[in-house]
């Protein structure tokens, strides 16, 4: 009793229905306010095909013992609170900050005034960030700066500016991010221009480890890895490669009712064994007697696991341009663009990007009043433009509306794009449609990819078979046969026979 609390949003408010409250009074089960919520909040895990869509607004308990706040101008200023750790070399200092109350924190317009600030240790073993509370910051919440194995666990953020949990020089490494709550990251204009689209965590460099992680509210993204050339800033380093690294680890985080994307991948993530050094696009290098480990320089697969996305203004998940990276056991419900989507994919000779498992809900009917999803054409996965990607064992739900579909293709592609010729082939097998799905292809533009599904699990034949978008006078043959309804375009058995991309190039007339 008397403790002060915030309830997440649950709906496509964003930023605007999370509610604050202090509690009166608790007698059995039963919580009683100063005065009522204004908005439902989900509390809900409801199942399809008996897996469970977890739902439950987040309860975040502010209150603490000691509180470590600005001054009655802090408000009117944005000028709060904060605390710095800095000291030059390997284990030159230790702070643990357990269970405290930081609120009027941060200082906006000021770099390095962040409410809690790790800067430019290196290797901190001994630090750890547990159980705190940051409420009502004007510069982020946590910021992990030039320093390694740093511990962030079982905080509370709420209504801060900025990314809140903040990775700054893309030369971070083995810092684990464990059971943090996170709801309300607001855009600001004061600090970097990726502030302007915040996102709740913001990555830079991949080898950490986010794990039990929950967002709730974002101006932008739940979790942006934001992969860089090189070490930035007051780390520069040519010699640090992020977007070639090794993934740390990501496993069972959510986010859900943020403006643009539950969880990104931006720019490229292509981990592989020697970051900095140039991966061979030529597959005959051992033909060629190229023997040198330097020289096939092997990728290294990268599995985000266990993620969940609902209602994301855009999608649940998406990357830009990957190597061999899996989406394993993603679930995403109610997202206004698609589940998930891979935009394009690097040549993997060692395995194709993929998804394993989970599910795509294209419409729960759960706290959606406003009639967004219902009105809305989605997809529950948008496939590249590119070759080297592969889905087995997903389930698709209830994309029974606004001419909504399953499976899409050809990501940010438009027709007549040059760098989308088509007919790229996605390679599917052991998938599950479930209720309400009566199109299980919903093609994009332009049109030209090719599916081929090795059990007949999409196209319904049982067999070895193909999905196409197009269909040309050519290509009614006798193993080939219409499908507008569930695959909008054709399907083909291929017990016996493949069908493949044909491009004629400079010919004439």
């Amino acid at each position: 009793m008397g403790d002060h609390i915030i309830i997440a949003g649950t709906d496509w408010h964003f930023n605007y229905d999370h509610e604050e409250r202090w509690i009166t009074a608790i007698s059995g089960n039963v919580v009683s306010f100063e005065h009522p919520l204004e908005f439902m909040h989900l509390g809900v895990a409801p199942l399809f095909g008996g897996v469970e869509m977890p739902m439950r607004a987040e309860v975040g308990l502010l209150t603490r013992n000691i509180v470590f706040q600005g001054d009655s101008t802090s408000k009117k200023n944005l000028f709060g609170a904060h605390i710095m750790v800095h000291s030059p070399g390997d284990e030159s200092s230790v702070a643990r900050i357990h269970y405290i109350e930081l609120r009027e924190a941060g200082q906006a317009f000021k770099l390095g005034r962040y409410a809690i600030h790790f800067h430019m240790i290196g290797t901190v073993h001994g630090s750890l960030v547990r159980g705190n509370s940051v409420h009502h910051s004007y510069n982020r919440a946590v910021t992990t700066h030039g320093v390694h194995y740093f511990n962030v666990k079982d905080n509370v953020s709420f209504n801060t500016m900025g990314h809140s949990m903040f990775i700054e020089d893309a030369v971070e490494t083995n810092c684990v991010y464990d059971g943090n709550l996170l709801i309300m990251t607001k855009a600001s204009n004061s600090f970097l221009s990726t502030d302007q689209t915040p996102g709740a965590f913001w990555m830079t460099g991949p080898n950490n480890i986010l794990i039990n992680n929950a967002v709730a509210g974002s101006d932008a993204y739940g979790y942006w890895y934001d992969m860089q050339e090189t070490g930035m800033g007051a780390s520069y380093d040519v010699n640090i490669c992020p977007e070639f690294t090794k993934l740390g680890e990501f496993r069972n985080n959510s986010a859900h009712s943020v403006r643009k994307y539950g969880f990104r991948i931006f720019h490229a993530l292509i981990p592989r064994t020697y970051p900095c050094l140039p991966s061979p696009y030529d597959l005959d290098y051992l033909e060629k007697g190229e023997t040198d480990p330097y020289w096939q320089n092997p990728k290294i697969p990268a599995i985000f696991e266990g993620f969940v996305g609902y209602k994301c203004g855009f999608n649940g998940a998406i990357t830009e341009r990957t190597g061999a990276v899996t989406f394993k056991d993603f679930r995403v419900a109610d997202n206004g663009i698609a589940g998930m989507e891979f935009a394009e994919m690097e040549d993997v000779v060692e395995g194709y990007a993929k998804i394993e498992g989970g599910m795509a809900i294209g419409n729960t009917g759960l706290n959606d009043a406003d009639g967004k999803i219902a009105s809305s054409t989605v997809h529950g996965f948008i496939g590249p433009k590119t070759e080297y990607f592969s889905m087995s064992g997903t389930s698709f739900y209830n994309f029974d509306f606004g001419g909504s579909g399953a499976l899409g293709t050809c990501s940010h592609c438009f027709h007549g794009d040059a760098s989308a010729a088509g007919s790229m082939t996605y390679t599917v097998s052991n998938l599950h449609f479930g209720e309400n799905v009566p199109k299980r292809i919903l093609w994009c533009d332009p049109w030209r990819e090719i599916i081929h599904d090795l059990d007949g699990s999409l196209t319904g034949l049982g067999v070895e078979s193909y999905a196409m978008g197009t269909a040309e006078p050519h290509m009614y043959v006798p193993e080939c046969t219409e499908s507008l309804e569930m695959h909008d375009g054709m399907i083909c058995d291929g017990t016996n026979n493949q069908v493949r991309k044909i491009a004629f190039h400079q010919f004439a007339p």
